[in-house]
């Protein structure tokens, strides 16, 4: 039976995340603010009508920048080192048959009336800047809530959060548009954004967050942000 059907986004995100490099694993770990900008044709203020009485949403998105043409049954979740491998389905893993992501966010409020209005602000997103989303769902508290559900291997091997050091010296000379953004950055380090099998305390990693270049390490559990650079800003 051929029941192919076409889906095409219906909005884009607009964020801080401007490389796969330090997003988030999951969605709701760093309270980051982002903004849902709706393809014209969906700008219909009728189909937001109701919105605003929810505090949380489902995104379904597309995994754009893991472009692949084929799948494979097993992959490698770098919190497993990299090395051991399980059943895509038992994965959050990019690499799917038909990458698709699926990810929780707190809607802050909807802006009515600015530019491309109306659009989403909300916090809380796991996605890449530009990611096409596909739907959006209310999330339903008491129905997509399950306090007794098992969590697998990615429950084992939860703990994995840093300190983090930010030396005044290093952000002390940032415009204040970026020094706004430090705490979001913190909380990206604090994450952990390293592949587990990468634990060397020379290494000096590299990362890009809204219009800043940060370079940092990692010593004895403990993120150390060196350098700090900001980028000139595009248009």
């Amino acid at each position: 039976m051929n029941d192919e059907r076409i889906i095409k986004p219906i909005a884009y995100i607009e964020n801080d995340y401007v490389e796969k490099f330090g997003i988030p694993r999951q969605s709701g770990l760093v309270d980051a603010k982002a903004r849902i900008c709706f393809v014209k044709e969906y700008r219909n203020k009728e189909a937001f009508r109701g919105l605003e009485e929810y505090s949380y949403l489902w995104l379904i998105w597309d995994f754009s920048k893991a472009a692949h043409t084929t799948w494979h049954p097993t992959v490698r979740p770098p919190r497993l080192g990299g090395n051991e491998r399980v059943g895509v389905f038992a994965t959050r893993s990019p690499f799917r048959p038909n990458g698709m992501g699926l990810s929780s966010v707190r809607l802050e409020k909807i802006d009515w009336e600015g530019d491309g209005a109306p659009a989403l602000i909300v916090s809380g997103a796991d996605l890449l800047n530009g990611t096409p989303i596909y739907d959006i769902k209310p999330y339903l508290p008491h129905i997509d809530i399950h306090p007794e559900a098992k969590a697998g291997f990615a429950g084992a091997v939860k703990e994995y959060a840093l300190e983090v050091s930010v030396p005044e010296e290093v952000t002390g000379g940032l415009a204040d548009e970026n020094k706004e953004k430090i705490s979001v950055l913190y909380e990206i380090l604090k994450q952990d954004p390293r592949p587990a099998y990468q634990d060397d305390p020379e290494r000096i990693y590299g990362m890009s967050y809204a219009n800043m270049e940060v370079k940092f390490k990692v010593v004895n559990k403990k993120a150390i942000i060196l350098e700090i650079t900001e980028k000139e800003k595009t248009r």
